[in-house]
């Protein structure tokens, strides 16, 4: 039995993870945005809304694999949402920080596809404006935050890079599927 595959998406605010995990689900309807545990306010699509005690749950059963706090929030990757996710297909997790991918990809056996995708600062600025967010410059203090992330990280190895301002995000996904189907051809040799 091959392994798992999932697909984790990293970089700064507007990099295009929704655009292109969009894209993917356009491409195989497999695959799927991963909906993380979210505790706080605002945004609830793509997430898993929740309560604090269900949080405090989940870490005192050891099924948090992932937990950090961005924009006033508690944003978790827990293994039961992870089990569901890959029952049904392939999950895409968006990540800002390199340690929760080390985190997923060492404490979430599977074989997971890491990409980074990235933008220019200013582009986040221009996208976030565009796109009407009222937070722009908190988006713009986590994409330091990543640029800092990446920095104290010169050690991560990337299985694909795209930038965002020069690949459509059709053409980001189709990377990103190619990479997964060679990796099954390689397992399955």
């Amino acid at each position: 039995m091959s392994a798992a595959r999932g697909v984790v998406l990293y970089g700064p605010p507007t990099a295009g993870k929704d655009t292109v995990t969009t894209a993917l689900t356009g491409l195989n309807p497999k695959y799927a945005q991963f909906a993380r545990l979210k505790v706080g306010a605002g945004k609830s699509a793509g997430y898993r809304m929740g309560t604090a005690e269900q949080l405090h749950e989940l870490e005192a059963a050891g099924d948090v694999v992932y937990a950090n706090a961005r924009y006033g929030n508690t944003y978790a990757i827990d293994r039961p949402g992870l089990k569901v996710a890959f029952e049904a297909g392939v999950p895409v997790v968006h990540l800002g920080q390199i340690d929760g991918i080390r985190a997923l990809v060492d404490g979430y056996s599977a074989d997971w596809a890491v990409v980074l995708l990235w933008c220019p600062r200013e582009v986040t600025e221009q996208r976030s404006a565009g796109r009407g967010d009222s937070d722009t410059a908190a988006r713009l203090a986590a994409w330091d935050a990543t640029r800092d992330d990446l920095n104290a990280h010169p050690d991560m190895t990337w299985d694909l890079t795209v930038n965002t301002t020069t690949a459509a995000p059709q053409n980001a996904a189709r990377l990103i599927d190619q990479l997964l189907a060679q990796r099954a051809g390689a397992a399955s040799a």
